[in-house]
């Protein structure tokens, strides 16, 4: 059984919905389904990008021990 949903979007959510539709041929409904099918199948999945700015170090790569640079400085 299918299930109906109302939601209200902004003007620019609501303009890029219907032109994307349009682009692919298909119902505003459809884009939507869509677009939750994917936020569902990576729901577990956690990216990459929640490690950015996380790893703690020397900020400079040339003060870790046993790095020597080519130049001879």
């Amino acid at each position: 059984m299918s299930q109906s949903v109302t939601i209200r979007l902004p003007d620019e959510l609501a303009e890029w919905l219907e032109e994307s539709a349009a682009r692919a041929g298909v119902s505003q409904a459809q884009v939507v389904r869509e677009q939750l099918e994917k936020a569902r199948a990576s729901a577990g999945q956690k990216s990459f990008m929640r490690l950015a700015g996380s790893v703690e170090g020397v900020p400079d790569l040339s003060q870790r021990k046993g790095f020597s640079r080519p130049d001879g400085e």
